[in-house]
């Protein structure tokens, strides 16, 4: 009987931070831009150039240790990390090793196999490197130093997960969280967080930590879930065969399903630290770090509290709306605005979710107001459109932030109101359609819906098919 490997991860989290202007200088954190246009002397490195801490860096990096349960360093300083790459332009990373702003705190997850502490060892605060492009057709690399500086957290967990599904509750938990904190929009498809993957196998029952390796290039929970599998198995084939699992970094081909060895594991080391002499210690004192504190949000468990007890929405409607705060603030303003909880919560789980899906867009992307969509909801309720004409109008409110009452107004959707028009539609119906008359005469109930059929086609939609069905078996 072969033995019983368990694997052991942990993760180093990056999150790229919402300011508007990066970590040392004032130059601009946009994404996008033409190369090199976000830049000046300081984030490439010009000899001579004094970098100034964004205050708002830290906190941001403070306000994600306090959600997170971390003790706050109060004395904390930034050091050098020197490594020679050409996307690196000073030669060295201002980052922290010996005094992190954040340290011992634990995130709580729950996955099938129960709830779980995640321990996180240290957060610390980082500038970012710039990018290499390669220009196949040139046959060279070019440097683009806009992301050079933009500020980052790091956030190094213990490692205390023992498969993919546990790293993926602990990477939702710390996304939602950030993104409340509005420290992030944490969105893995444009880098903004990026989790690098430290991966061991042991046999089962044993204490001793395995000969860990650093899986990095992983964009996607998919990306993340299909490197852990293949990992684990690498590492147990050679174990099993009798070889030696070397320490190193892999790169993840998400494409070819595999990874391959970039280089040996540094230790610190090789990267010869020491405290950056251009930045002065960072203090924090009793009184800014309590503002801090009483500034942080509701988080996602407390809101879905909340919503259970001031709503009464079901608890699968309560996790999808949560999840986003975006979501989460439209549902609230709609509901002050005098829509039913449940209806506007039935517009964000079906039309929202499926427009969303179908544009591959989050749901921090939703652009419409509350305003628009209260009104959508008021105008169905008064029966001034159908449903029909209520989801082509949703629409454009999604779309554009069309006006709902204009826009039905513009095309010409607005039920026809005249009770004896539609009397007169429906006795052309019947008059036209004799055997589906004495079908349901007969008791076939859905003969009924034939005829409905034909007098919404009548009356080009607008009409109210619930007052149709009633009138017609009134006539009938």
């Amino acid at each position: 009987m072969g033995k019983e490997y368990e694997t052991v991860i942990g993760l180093e989290v990056h999150v790229e931070l919402a300011t508007k202007t990066k970590i040392f200088c004032g130059c601009s954190t946009a994404f996008g831009g033409a190369p090199n246009t976000h830049t000046c002397p300081v984030c490439t490195g010009m000899p001579g150039t004094l970098p100034v801490l964004n205050r708002r860096v830290l906190e941001y990096a403070v306000s994600v240790g306090l959600a997170v349960n971390c003790e706050i360093t109060r004395v904390c300083q930034f050091d050098r990390k020197n490594y020679f790459y050409p996307d690196n332009p000073q030669n060295y990373q201002i980052s922290q090793l010996y005094l992190p702003v954040c340290r011992n705190g634990f995130v709580e997850i729950e996955t099938d196999g129960g709830g779980k502490k995640i321990g996180i060892h240290e957060i610390h605060m980082e500038e970012d490197a710039g990018k290499l492009l390669h220009d196949e057709w040139e046959d060279c690399t070019l440097v683009d130093y806009n992301r050079s500086g933009v500020p980052l957290i790091e956030i190094v967990s213990e490692p205390d997960m023992r498969n993919a599904q546990e790293v993926i509750a602990y990477l939702e938990k710390l996304r939602v969280m950030i993104q409340y904190l509005g420290a992030s929009d944490c969105k893995l498809q444009e880098g903004s967080m990026r989790a690098d993957v430290n991966l061991s196998v042991r046999e089962a029952g044993t204490d001793t930590f395995g000969t860990r390796t650093e899986m990095k290039n992983l964009n996607s929970f998919k990306a993340i879930t299909r490197a852990i599998a293949a990992e684990r198995e690498r590492q147990i084939d050679l174990l099993e065969s009798g070889a030696e699992v070397m320490q190193e970094t892999r790169r993840w081909d998400d494409a070819k399903g595999c990874s391959y060895a970039m280089r040996s594991k540094e230790d610190a080391q090789d990267y010869r630290y020491f405290p950056d002499p251009d930045l002065p210690p960072v203090r924090i004192d009793d009184a800014w770090l309590e503002r801090l504190r009483a500034g942080l949000p509701e988080f996602q468990a407390e809101k879905a509290a909340r919503y259970r007890a001031q709503y009464g929405i079901p608890d699968y409607d309560i996790a999808i709306i949560t999840a986003s705060r975006h979501m989460a603030d439209l549902f609230e303003e709609t509901v002050a605005l005098g829509s039913e909880a449940k209806k506007v919560s039935n517009w964000l789980m079906g039309e929202t979710m499926r427009l969303l899906k179908e544009q591959e867009k989050d749901p921090g992307d939703i652009a419409f107001s509350p305003a628009h969509l209260a009104k959508l909801i008021a105008m169905t309720d008064a029966g001034e459109i159908n449903g029909a004409a209520a989801k082509e109008t949703f629409a454009a409110v999604f779309e554009q932030d069309a006006d709902p009452a204009r826009y039905v107004e513009e095309h010409g959707l607005k039920i026809a109101g005249d009770p004896d028009a539609l009397r007169r539609v429906l006795e052309e119906v019947i008059a036209a359609n004799p055997q589906s008359v004495a079908d349901y005469r007969g008791g076939k109930e859905k003969a009924v819906g034939f005829l409905v059929g034909q007098t919404m086609k009548a009356m080009k939609g607008k009409a109210d098919p619930a007052l149709v069905n009633r009138m017609l078996k009134e006539i009938l």
